[in-house]
Formats: C-alpha cells, structure tokens, sequence
C-alpha cells in the first residue's frame, strides 16, 4: 500500500521563501549544498570567515589536520568550479597557490557565520 506524502506547512509571512514549495526549493539549491555539506568543506570556509588575506594551500593541510591531501584538493577545486573561491597560482619554485571569497563565497562565509553563531550557542545545552 503507498503513503501519499503531505507537503510540508509553510509558516506565512515569515519565510522569505514564501511562493516556493520545498521540493522545487531544494531541487534548485540541491549542486550547492552537495558541495557545502560534503566532509571537509566547512573546515575549508571557516579559516576564510576570519580573515580578508588570500589563503595559501600549506596553510590549510597545516590547519586541517583530519584531512587527506586529496580530499582537499578536491574540495578546493569544487569551490573554484561553483564560484566560492577564487584560485591564484604563482609559477614559483616551489609553486604557491593562493585561494580567497569570491563575493559568492563572502555571502556564504557571512551566513555561515551565522549558523556557527547558532551552533555554538545552543552546543552547550543539554
């Protein structure tokens, strides 16, 4: 027997998605928070929150100690590709490669400030 799936409430005027319904909402920002919500990714941003100086990669695998080489740069590669960072390289021996925001990436850092805000307020409660 199949369950009819009831849509979800919407609160009215205090959603600034009002008009959108959750599915086509989360079909529309489903890439970008593949991309957000994949292992490393917020580890990556959260250095970039504290700081308007482009970042260079030996200070991220310095920082980032849980995470592979590879996963790093294939976090930093889909930054680049969906426009949240912006990648510098330099033809130096050894190279050096520098990331900073784009001003997609600084909304995103700026929200997600927000939420980390949020998390670490409520993350003592019990």
């Amino acid at each position: 027997m199949e369950t009819k799936r009831k849509p979800l409430p919407i609160i009215r005027n205090a959603c600034g998605f009002e008009g959108y319904d959750a599915s086509s909402l989360m079909s529309e920002t489903a890439k970008l928070r593949r991309i957000i919500t994949k292992r490393g990714t917020l580890e990556i941003l959260i250095p970039l929150c504290c700081t308007t100086e482009p970042v260079r990669y030996k200070q991220f695998r310095q920082a980032l100690k849980g995470i592979s080489s590879r996963t790093l740069s294939t976090r930093l590669k889909e930054l680049e590709k969906s426009g949240i960072l912006e990648r510098q390289s330099f033809n130096e021996i050894p190279p050096r490669v520098e990331y900073k925001l784009t001003s997609k990436g600084q909304e995103l850092v700026e929200s997600m400030i927000n939420l980390l805000q949020w998390m670490k307020k409520w993350s003592r409660s019990k």
